[in-house]
């Protein structure tokens, strides 16, 4: 078995450069709880700036610096509009019902990751007592790999608002949407009352995620951030880890793309079931029964993936196009004999 491992489970395994590394180790440091971190302050004035929002508040993670939001933008028995594939609906515990006391409504997604307008119309509850009561529409971008269309997040963002909705964005993989539509920072996120922005994804940095919006909603997510546990101390080692990797790795995403692009049309000339990726996520379908033959294969040659009917393959930081040489190698192998 190799020693290099060449892992495609997800764009969340990178190791930090060397680079990063010693930015990392030479980032002046203070106390984030007390807010006289330097490095902390510097990144989120820099993102917020760059964004277009009064305020950025630096969190260890983004499942936390969503839920913060939306215990923000909703109280008690109110309900948040999310999509039936959103990860704050459906990969984080469902956090915001359990700790927030907030009751989701999950409406299907479109095949591009969108949710008619006309159905987010029909999801809202009249002003009337035996209903909770509508507060907010979440959105993600992107999602699967898919890239949210700047005229879908305008049109829905304006029909919210025109219906008393705020809204937010969890930016999970934000700049991959940047980079593949080719727009600016603040054009990605115009609309939206807040953006959950995650470092730790295709970006590289090994955690944090920073939440933007208006001066109020940050310091009531600030307070939410310390109940749910997320005040950090010499949090700068980290927030020079994002601040390097938002100088240095957002352009480059440009390559991850191409390089899923690459590992797809491999995977179609194969005869591999396979979804053209928009960003960094291959899509590819697997008959049940072959998977344990597949996984010891692609175990042999070094290979990590999680692999199932719908298989994820996600390029990054840390996978050339000589690694997916040798894993279109071993899905070859694959392929002759099944």
């Amino acid at each position: 078995m190799r020693m290099h491992k060449i892992d495609l489970r997800s764009d969340t395994v990178t190791r930090p450069t060397p680079g990063m590394r010693a930015a990392m180790a030479e980032a002046p440091l203070g106390d984030d709880v007390y807010g006289d971190d330097p490095s902390v302050n510097r990144l989120q004035a820099e993102v917020a700036e760059r964004f277009g929002f009064e305020r950025a508040l630096f969190f260890p993670t983004g499942t936390q610096s969503n839920l913060a939001a939306l215990m923000s933008h909703c109280a008690r028995g109110d309900e948040y509009l999310v999509g039936q594939e959103a990860h704050t609906y459906r990969y984080e515990q469902g956090g915001a019902a359990v700790l927030g006391s907030i009751q989701p409504q999950p409406l299907d997604n479109e095949a591009d990751g969108s949710i008619a307008i006309e159905r987010i119309g029909r999801a809202l509850k009249p002003d009337d007592v035996h209903f909770a009561r509508s507060r907010l529409l979440a959105l993600e971008n992107t999602i699967g790999g898919r890239v949210l269309s700047l005229d879908y997040q305008r049109a829905a963002t304006d029909y919210a608002h025109a219906h008393g909705l705020a809204t937010h964005l969890d930016g999970a993989r934000l700049f991959n949407a940047v980079v593949k539509l080719g727009c600016g920072a603040r054009d990605a996120v115009r609309g939206f009352d807040s953006v959950s922005i995650c470092l730790s994804k295709g970006l590289g940095a090994p955690a944090g995620t920073l939440l933007l919006g208006r001066e109020t909603l940050i310091a009531s997510a600030r307070r939410w951030r310390k109940a749910l546990g997320g005040g950090m101390r010499q949090a700068g080692i980290l927030a020079a880890a994002g601040r390097y990797a938002l100088e240095h790795h957002v352009a480059r995403l440009a390559e991850d793309h191409g390089n899923a692009l690459y590992l797809a049309e491999g995977l179609g000339t194969l005869g591999f079931g396979v979804e053209r990726p928009e960003t960094n996520m291959v899509f590819v379908a697997l008959a049940p029964g072959g998977v344990p033959r597949l996984a010891a294969l692609l175990a042999e040659a070094g290979i990590l993936a999680s692999l199932g009917e719908r298989t994820r393959l996600v390029t990054h930081l840390d996978i050339s196009r000589a690694d997916l040489e040798l894993a279109l190698a071993a899905f070859a192998d694959f392929r002759r004999t099944h």
